[in-house]
């Protein structure tokens, strides 16, 4: 495997295998880290011991494998190992793993161990697909990641239970990656302030309906997490879902498409790159009625809409010195209406992709993307966890030229229609 990141030499790492399946793939990220100069102690669950032998570990480490939390001859391994590391690496971590790390749960070595650590902490998930994309499992993950803890997500393809989905151990490659940027932050965003807008708006039909579309905002909030990782100041504003905002992160929730338009435009001055995730409502109704709407008593047979303002339009004729990165959510000729709307809207950059295309788009984890720039450049990503898709954006942008941050009042007033 090529490595192109910071060498490991001298790095002291605790490798924490847990109970799955994936637990013989451990055997070479160990073997992998040791060739790239890491020092590494493994540290087993009786889960991990059941498929695999801690004899096969301390062979490759050069090391006794910790096992147990009351072995006599350890003295308080689960203060002494974190102590001595620079990094704790699961892999793999098991859904069981993350309940008792993200509710502080304490009944085993790993367990023990990672309430005392004050180094970074990178979980590389393995499980069944199902069991990934189980309500707790994302909750649990989301807390994780709020207490500044590194998720790898497992990747698609064949599980051991015969079915396909997204489940399986990360390759070592971007396990690797994901450890080295843990050990050597990025901090090139440092100095930048990063408007992101994130989710769906919902327009009153009256008090109890709503017209909205299938956005989750994950894609925002990853962008969100990842430039406040990479030392940006960063300001969300979202319309309704149900992630947690990123720690670190001001938040600014919006409603209506509307709601999202002030919120933004407000701040607009402050930021130097405005990123447009965001799947804000084309229509909204007319005249949305003042009381629920009764089928008994007056069936709606038709609905009149109206255009709402178009946020991203006014932004590219209001701006100055800003960046501007807007997204394209389409269902087909995905290229073609992507280079129209990067025109139309007098944006930097573009990022477009089917939402129809299977593991990515509306609700996924996932996401497989182009970026298209205004010099007729396009890039194709291939399908990737949001947050690595967000990294990858965050990068692009930085190779876009910027000046100053203005402080002079945003030129227009008027509004911007839709089409």
């Amino acid at each position: 495997m090529q490595t192109t990141g910071p060498s490991l030499t001298g790095v002291r790492l605790v490798l924490a295998v847990t109970g799955s399946i994936a637990a013989y793939k451990a055997v070479g990220l160990l073997r992998m880290l040791r060739r790239e100069g890491a020092t590494v102690n493994v540290v087993m669950t009786a889960g991990a011991c059941r498929f695999v032998t801690p004899l096969t570990f301390e062979v490759l480490s050069g090391s006794d494998v910790a096992t147990d939390l009351f072995e006599a001859h350890q003295e308080m391994p689960h203060l002494s190992l974190p102590e001595q590391a620079q990094a704790i690496l699961i892999a793999p971590a098991t859904a069981n793993c993350l309940a008792k790390a993200a509710l502080g749960l304490a009944d085993d070595l790993l367990s023990t161990m990672l309430l005392t650590t004050q180094c970074p902490v990178i979980f590389a998930p393995a499980m069944d697909g199902d069991m990934w994309h189980h309500q707790t499992v994302v909750e649990h993950v989301a807390t994780l990641r709020a207490r500044g803890a590194v998720i790898v997500e497992p990747e698609e393809g064949p599980l051991a239970s015969g079915r396909s989905g997204q489940g399986r151990l990360a390759d070592e490659a971007r396990i690797l990656s994901a450890l080295q940027v843990a050990l050597h932050p990025r901090r090139d965003w440092s100095g930048r302030r990063l408007l992101v807008s994130a989710g769906p708006t919902q327009e009153a039909i009256d008090p109890v309906r709503f017209i909205s579309n299938r956005s989750s905002g994950k894609m925002g909030y990853a962008l969100a997490e990842a430039a406040q990782a990479r030392g940006a100041e960063v300001l969300l504003v979202s319309g309704p879902t149900a992630l947690t905002p990123p720690a670190g992160v001001e938040f600014c929730p919006v409603t209506t498409a509307e709601e999202m338009r002030k919120a933004v435009i407000s701040r607009f001055s402050w930021s130097d790159t405005v990123i447009m995730a965001a799947a804000v409502a084309d229509f909204r109704p007319t005249q949305p009625a003042a009381q629920k709407l009764k089928k008994r008593r007056s069936p709606v047979t038709s609905l009149e809409l109206s255009p709402t303002d178009d946020i991203l339009m006014e932004l590219g004729e209001r701006r100055t010195t800003q960046v501007l990165v807007g997204f394209a959510a389409e269902t087909e000729d995905l290229l073609a209406h992507a280079r129209e709307k990067l025109q139309a809207k007098g944006v930097d950059l573009l990022v477009a992709n089917d939402v129809t295309a299977a593991g990515s788009g509306f609700g996924s984890d996932q996401n497989r993307v182009f970026i298209l720039d205004r010099d007729g450049r396009t890039e194709e990503l291939p399908l990737l966890p949001k947050r690595e898709v967000a990294d990858r954006i965050l990068d692009r942008v930085l190779t876009l030229p910027t000046g100053q941050r203005s402080t002079k009042p945003a030129a227009g007033t008027g509004t911007h229609r839709k089409e």
